[in-house]
């Protein structure tokens, strides 16, 4: 089985459609509001406190009020449109970062309720972003269409670290934080204007299928190994979305030398997700997982040799940001392509969201709170040994996938009675489960 496929022009259904290129625009504006406010809000706290346990159970909140949030916020999507979510998911992002530029120095001694506040409206803007790409996009141009994602994603990642570190170092002191902030709110005001270019998927008022999730999860042994690969993915995720930038500022104590690591980490996701959306073949889906694992294992050999050490921090940041790529999209397109095959055909997909949203924050909520006890300051022993493990847990997804990357799955093969899925689509909220077809293994 060949890994990698040779390059060839793509075809008019591998083409993207102009709502895909749109959504992709969007998303460039908020991830670079985000790449400065969310890198710099965490070292923001640690400033103020240096305390990691402080930033760590602000990001503990955060991701332990987003499955709640991604509920409501699935429940509205499904009544009123994902668009709608999606607006007012970047509507509550400005406005929390506007509290936080009203508050200053006060956020550090209301921290918990601005995690709180964090979490609930990132998980609208993602629980609709997610849905979003699985509607912009068709089995045809996923693969493609998720790589340009990457590259949008780590391109904004690229500029606005480097923009908010210089804006720092100019302005000095602390006050350089708060020009960061107001600069990620236009950003976000931007991503807010242009977010009435995309038309979306039409959607009238629907059934809220969540309370169906369990089982499904009974009945589709794929889906529901591709969950627990999820959690799996979590419990590194939840450690790495704001530990090694701490871990960077203490080994090089200047934000704008903060900013253009992260600058250099984003290249080189951008490098990798290049050839990923260019390449990448979706039987290797396994093989893709792995080697995403045996990257993240070593990226934490420098640090065990050297904890600590500028150079050690820096080698594992930029590990991890090649073999990121490879791990985080070659998991989103085996999802997307299990949603594809599931009952109720696309009427089940903010539901799938949610719950694959629900996995991964108990997975980093679990993490973080491990580090929290076992690992509470940056030069704690453990902590080090905690990236290792959690770094190893990854190689068990390539056992949690389908080893052909369930790219053989037919609609036939998984909803075999295609007339009664159609049916339970249309009936109330009541409608019973047994005629929820499984996924087949």
């Amino acid at each position: 089985m060949r890994i990698w496929k040779k390059r060839v022009p793509p075809s008019p259904e591998q083409r993207l459609s102009r709502d895909a290129v749109m959504s992709l625009v969007v998303h460039f504006f908020y991830q670079f509001g985000a790449s400065m406010s969310g890198l710099f809000l965490n070292l923001y706290l640690w400033r103020l406190t240096e305390d990691l346990r402080v930033s760590a159970w602000f990001n503990l909140l955060v991701f332990a009020v987003s499955p709640p949030a991604f509920a409501l916020a699935g429940k509205i999507a499904k009544q009123r449109g994902c668009m709608v979510v999606y607006r007012l998911g970047i509507a509550l992002t400005a406005l929390f970062y506007l509290i936080v530029l009203v508050s200053r120095e006060r956020v550090v001694d209301a921290y918990p309720l601005f995690g709180l506040m964090a979490g609930f409206s990132g998980a609208f803007y993602w629980a609709a972003y997610l849905t979003l790409m699985y509607d912009v996009s068709t089995n045809a141009n996923r693969v493609r269409y998720l790589g340009y994602n990457n590259i949008a994603f780590t391109a904004a990642g690229l500029i606005g670290p480097v923009v908010a570190g210089w804006i720092i170092a100019a302005s000095g002191g602390l006050s350089g934080y708060m020009l960061v902030f107001a600069v990620a709110f236009m950003m976000y005001a931007l991503s807010a204007a242009g977010s009435f270019h995309i038309r979306g998927v039409e959607s009238r008022r629907q059934a809220y299928y969540l309370k169906y999730a369990a089982p499904l999860m009974r009945r589709s042994p794929l889906w529901r190994k591709s969950l627990y690969g999820f959690w799996i993915f979590g419990l590194l995720q939840g450690l790495m979305l704001f530990l090694p930038n701490i871990l960077l500022y203490r080994a090089i104590p200047d934000e704008e030398a903060v900013g253009y690591v992260t600058a250099a980490c984003s290249l080189a996701t951008i490098a990798a997700s290049y050839v990923i959306a260019r390449k990448a073949q979706e039987r290797a889906a396994r093989a893709y997982l792995w080697a995403g694992a045996g990257g993240f294992t070593l990226a934490a050999a420098p640090l065990l040799a050297a904890p600590g050490e500028a150079a050690a921090v820096v080698a594992f940041m930029l590990s991890h940001a090649v073999c990121g790529p490879l791990f985080g999209n070659t998991l989103s397109t085996y999802y997307y392509r299990l949603m594809g095959g599931l009952p109720l055909k696309g009427q089940f997909r903010i539901e799938s969201i949610v719950v694959r949203e629900t996995f991964v924050n108990a997975g980093r909520v679990m993490s973080i709170f491990a580090m929290i006890v076992a690992a509470p300051q940056p030069d704690s022993p453990a902590l080090v040994p905690l990236l290792a493990v959690v770094s190893l847990a990854q190689f068990g997804l390539g056992y949690l996938v389908d080893r052909h990357g369930a790219v053989d799955l037919r609609p036939e093969a998984v909803r075999p009675d295609a007339a009664t899925s159609s049916s339970v689509a249309k009936t109330s909220k009541n409608a019973p489960p047994n005629s929820l077809q499984p996924p087949a293994n």
